[in-house]
This record gives C-alpha cells, sequence and structure tokens, in this order.
C-alpha cells in the first residue's frame, strides 16, 4: 500500500501545479484590464431636434481615457489662494513654456567652473580622510 501512496501524490502534486502554468494548452486570451475604459451612462437629451454623432467620432462628453486620469488624479483647475497668488507675484512671473525650454538641448547654461566639475565627479571615499575647517 506505501508504494501506492507516491504516484498518486506525484499526480496530484503535478495536476496542482499544471493549473499555475501559463502555457500550453491551458493558456487562454485575456482581455487587458488596463485597456478597459468606463462608459458613460445614456442621458435623454432635453433638446430631440440633435444630430446624432459621425460613425466613429469621440463622444464629447467624454474625453479620453488619459485625461479622464489626469482629471481623477489632479482635478481640475483650482484657484489659487490669496498667499500663493502673493508668493508668486513677489518671486516674479516664469515664463508659460519654462520646463519645455529647460530642457531643450539648444537652452544655454551657465558654467559653473572647474571647481564644481572636480567635486561632482570625485570618486566616492570612506570619509576617513574627510576635514573641516570652521573659519573664525
Amino acid at each position: 500500500m506505501p508504494s501506492l501512496k507516491t504516484p498518486i501524490l506525484l499526480i496530484a502534486t503535478s495536476a496542482l501545479l499544471a493549473g499555475c502554468s501559463s502555457g500550453g494548452f491551458l493558456d487562454r486570451e485575456r482581455p487587458d484590464e488596463f485597456a478597459v475604459q468606463r462608459q458613460a451612462p445614456l442621458v435623454v437629451p432635453p433638446d430631440f431636434n440633435l444630430v446624432p454623432p459621425a460613425p466613429g467620432a469621440p463622444r464629447p462628453t467624454e474625453g479620453t481615457a488619459s485625461g479622464q486620469a489626469l482629471e481623477a488624479l489632479f482635478g481640475g483647475p483650482a484657484p489659487r489662494s490669496q498667499v500663493e497668488t502673493s508668493a508668486i507675484d513677489r518671486a516674479g512671473a516664469a515664463e508659460p513654456g519654462i520646463r519645455s525650454s529647460v530642457g531643450d538641448p539648444e537652452t544655454n547654461t551657465v558654467a559653473k567652473g572647474s571647481v564644481t566639475r572636480d567635486i561632482i565627479a570625485a570618486p566616492e571615499g570612506d570619509g576617513a580622510s574627510a576635514q573641516a575647517v570652521i573659519p573664525s
């Protein structure tokens, strides 16, 4: 009887592990859960003289999935508080496209000199020979 337990245990283990496989005849086509988009509810329009949309045209009330995600994450444009407006006015307003122009390869930058370049390029040490000078 003990010799019969081992093959039954091996067959049962193999069957359980076969359910975990992702290839072969057990593989199935699954929908991409990140590509699914929620549809807007059906609404009866107040004006029945509306023209139906063109086939294939996006629905005007829905927008794109990326637009909906941005709206859900960051919300719509919020009015600035008085403190924030005052701080921005004192700091000076930046150009509207400043983030785009900073990353542009044609943007001129200021050279900080060889000392800064040497500090950035210096190899990392263990700190045993580090010294600090406190001016008096």
